[in-house]
Formats: structure tokens, C-alpha cells, sequence
């Protein structure tokens, strides 16, 4: 198997692909065709430099076509994609490059320039080169013949709860994304898909380009920065019909009163954090459409979701994709891995097999409920559970109820130690523009929360930030709050 000869080249050569935006706003459309052969140019480049099968080749570039092109000709070659975030530091790049050791890195200039040394560099100008056809090139690598146990992919987890770790995927990890690609971002031929999401985490990793392709549709890359007037005029510029944010994206449009009707867009979906009520309910006025979150973890890829056809439950994150089988053990959330078509074969660096329990389950501790009607609703991590005078509470539950308040745009809830309690619950809270953060809004906040939940679940304690601390790929950082 290869997903080049499997899924590019079943398409007609002069099929939209990709529409790639740059920083600078030029817009490019490539085929199906010049896919194939400019990756297949990329891969004699990568082989001469000494990348052979099985090697690591690590990229730091933004959303770019050198981006989509390098992992393409990786496993054109049977090598294994290493995607970074170009957020990343000194100090976060020595830890994976040790952990993954690379053989190559393809990336910008100004990213290089704070690479640990030791690795070989590709940079822009030598893509560039690459890709010019009035020049001779490297003969390109020979399609790989690969087994569905082949590694193909590292993801690095967001070091949420510890040290981000390598999830090591398989060559089989990409095909196997048609089901999330059908069921919960629900693309056609006649699509074109915009994954907002930045190089370097799971979801871009499936979601980008691998997802829309497999059903036929096109997807967008743009590598200019986040601004919320350019995001919907882009949307409506150019026709996207089936659109992906971050739930901080969507809160940014609406807080920015940039909300309105978009004829193109026929499906919305995010993932990470559940938006609240009136959130979901102020895109359904504006778009008439019912934003669908959906779940997944770097190690198991998409687990469940607000499926197309299925009715959307706000604060939900939908059901089990078809053949997922999952299960709620103690206020857990736990996956049964042999069900899981994109379940990681392990972490680079840690022995043997992903730690299972109960003869094949996965702990993804994640909260959760389930509701009468198998919807599943996040209820935070397992390590951010409050007890406070003997209740438990998940702070996704006081989040959601935060977040109902007209004047919340984000909200965390973490606990605070207390000397009769154990502990009460402390939100932090950041505001739309034009409130004013003061005693008078924290009081009336706990009020808010009780109106909607149950009354132990109130914040005894409010305080009001500029922003909330998160990880590269949008996760809320609790730990951060606990301090």
C-alpha cells in the first residue's frame, strides 16, 4: 500500500487538489497531477541527501505547499513524516529531535536558524530549486511498497498533562482517516475543505489535505496569520463549502461581531473544547448551520463526533464513528483499541505495545458522559477533576455554564485549595469586548452558574485575564492556573 499510488493517483491528472495561499495573499491551484510528480521531485531530493526508508524527515514550515509536498514525497518513499509547529523553541525542538531523531529537516530559513545542530537542513531556497523545472533534478524515489504496519507518521502529544510525547501512526493511519473524512467533516467531490489548523498536531495531520482527499474534495492551506475579517472574506472569496476552527477561532469571529451570512458554507465542524450554547447558537442565526464538534486524540486519531445526518447536540462531541467501540468506566472515557482503524502502534522511545487495560481498552483520561441517546459530552480531564466538600466536578460542566453568560468569551475552572473544603472551584474568566471585568460581574457570574447548574458547582472564585494559557494547538493549559 501507498497513498500516493491508492489515493492521488486514482484522481485524474487535472483534478483541483489544493488551493495554496501564501503569506503575501497569492493563490495557486494544484492538480492532482503536479501533486504527483513535484513530491516525486521532492523525494530524489530527499533521497540524495542520504533519507532513505524507515527515516525521519522532520519539516518546520507553516501551511505551505513545501509543507504538503515534502510529507507526500516521504511516503511516496516509504520514509516517516515528522510535522513540527513552527511555534516551537529551542528547547522543545532538542527534546524531539532527540526523542525522534531525524534525518533530514525540511523548513524556513528563520526557523532553521534555531535548530539544534546536528541535523541536516533543507531549506526554502533548496525547495525552491527542487521544484524549478528548468533545472535537472535528483531522480525521483520509487514508490514504496509498504504494509499496513509500516510507520509512516510521528505526532508529538501537546503536553497537556507532561512531556509531549511521539505517537508513532502506520502506513494504514492514513487511508483509515476515510471514516472520520465521511462521517464528521462529511466532504464530497464538489467540496472545497478548509482545515484551519496549523502543521505539527493531529488534527492538521489527518484533517488537511489526507481527509478531504479521500472523498474526493479539495482543500485549502493559507499560511497568512489569523484575522477575522480576511477569514470570512477568504471563506466567501473563494467558495469554501466545508470549513474546520479551532473553538477559539469561532469565539474570535463572533466576539469581533464579524458574524455574518455565508452562502457557500454548507457544513462547520471544530474539535478540542466544546463551545457553549449561545456560542453555537449565534453561528446557527449567522449561518444557519449547527457547528459539529467532534473528538480524537493524537494516539487514537478521530473517535466520535456530530456526524453528518445525525442531529447536532450543543456541548456535545457527537457519537462513536461506525465500528468504534467505546465505553465510560468510572467517569472515564476508554476506546477499545482493536476497533480504532487509526490507533497508534506506540510511543517512540517506550517498549512494547500501547498500555492497554482490561483486555484491549484505552484510557484516554478524558471525563465523559453519555446521554440517553449515546451522545457523549466532554467533562474535562481526569486530572483536572475537582472534589470540592465531597463532590466531584468536571470542569468542562462549569466552563459550559460560564460560557452561556453573554459577557464570557473563554473560561477555565480549576480548583483552589481551601482549608474546609478541600477545595472550591476557581474560574478564570475572559471577557467579550466592552465588559468590565469588577466584583459586580463575579458575583453575578456565580449567580449564573447556579441558574444553570447545580448550585456546588458555582466558582467561589471569579478573576478575569486578558487570555488563557494554551498549548501550541489550542488545548487549555490547566496546570498553568493550578499553580
Amino acid at each position: 500500500m501507498n497513498f500516493i499510488s491508492d489515493v492521488l493517483e486514482q484522481f485524474p491528472s487535472a483534478r483541483p487538489a489544493l488551493l495554496a495561499i501564501d503569506a503575501n495573499g497569492e493563490r495557486r491551484v494544484w492538480h492532482f497531477g503536479e501533486l504527483i510528480a513535484m513530491s516525486a521531485g521532492v523525494s530524489g531530493a530527499l533521497a540524495a541527501r542520504g533519507v532513505g526508508r524507515g527515516d525521519v524527515v522532520m519539516t518546520l514550515v507553516g501551511n505551505r505547499i513545501e509543507w504538503v509536498l515534502t510529507l507526500l514525497a516521504a511516503w511516496r518513499m516509504g520514509a516517516i513524516a515528522l510535522p513540527m509547529s513552527t511555534q516551537l523553541r529551542p528547547g522543545d525542538l532538542e527534546h524531539r529531535i532527540a526523542v525522534a531523531n531525524p534525518a533530514l529537516c525540511v523548513g524556513e530559513e528563520e526557523l532553521l536558524a534555531s535548530m539544534p545542530g546536528g541535523v541536516e537542513c533543507m531549506t526554502m531556497a533548496d525547495m525552491e530549486a527542487v521544484l524549478d523545472e528548468d533545472r535537472p533534478q535528483e531522480i525521483p524515489a520509487s514508490i514504496a511498497d509498504l504494509a499496513p504496519s509500516d510507520p509512516a507518521l510521528i505526532v508529538f502529544t501537546s503536553g497537556t498533562t507532561g512531556e509531549p510525547r511521539a505517537a508513532l501512526h502506520t502506513a494504514s493511519y492514513l487511508p483509515a482517516q476515510r471514516g472520520q473524512a465521511e462521517n464528521w467533516v462529511g466532504s464530497n467531490k464538489d467540496d472545497l475543505v478548509w482545515v484551519t489548523t496549523a502543521p505539527g498536531w493531529s488534527k492538521s495531520a489527518r484533517n488537511v489535505f489526507v481527509a478531504p482527499w479521500l472523498t474526493g474534495a479539495a482543500a485549502l492551506i493559507c499560511d497568512a496569520r489569523f484575522d477575522p475579517a480576511e477569514r470570512l472574506a477568504l471563506c466567501e472569496r473563494e467558495g469554501v463549502s466545508v470549513l474546520c476552527q479551532a473553538p477559539t477561532e469561532y469565539r474570535m469571529l463572533a466576539a469581533k461581531g464579524e458574524l455574518r451570512p455565508m452562502p457557500s458554507l454548507r457544513r462547520a465542524i471544530s474539535a478540542g473544547e466544546p463551545l457553549g450554547a449561545d456560542m453555537l447558537e449565534a453561528y446557527r442565526e449567522a449561518w444557519d448551520l449547527q457547528i459539529a464538534d467532534g473528538y480524537g486524540q493524537t494516539e487514537t486519531g478521530h473517535v466520535c463526533g456530530n456526524h453528518l445526518g445525525l442531529p447536532v447536540k450543543p456541548g456535545s462531541m457527537g457519537k462513536p464513528l461506525p465500528g468504534t467501540q467505546v465505553r465510560i468506566e468510572d467517569g472515564e472515557l476508554q476506546v477499545r483499541a482493536e476497533t480504532c482503524p487509526t490507533f497508534f502502534k506506540g510511543y517512540i522511545g517506550d517498549e512494547g505495545s500501547p498500555s492497554l487495560i482490561d483486555g484491549g481498552w484505552w484510557a484516554t483520561g478524558d471525563l465523559a458522559r453519555e446521554d440517553e441517546d449515546g451522545y457523549i459530552f466532554h467533562q474535562g480531564r481526569a486530572d483536572d477533576m475537582i472534589t470540592s466538600s465531597g463532590y466531584r466536578i468536571g470542569p468542562g460542566e462549569v466552563e459550559s455554564a460560564l460560557l452561556s453568560h453573554p459577557a464570557v468569551v473563554e473560561a477555565a475552572a480549576v480548583p483552589h485549595p481551601d482549608p474546609e473544603r478541600g477545595s472550591v472551584v476557581r474560574a478564570v474568566v475572559v471577557l467579550r469586548d466592552g465588559s468590565a471585568g469588577n466584583e459586580s460581574l463575579a458575583a453575578e457570574l456565580r449567580e449564573h452558574v447556579k441558574s444553570v447548574t447545580a448550585p456546588y458547582k458555582a466558582p467561589r472564585i471569579v478573576e478575569f485575564a486578558d487570555g488563557l494559557p494554551k498549548t501550541a494547538s489550542g488545548k487549555l493549559r490547566r496546570a498553568e492556573l493550578r499553580r
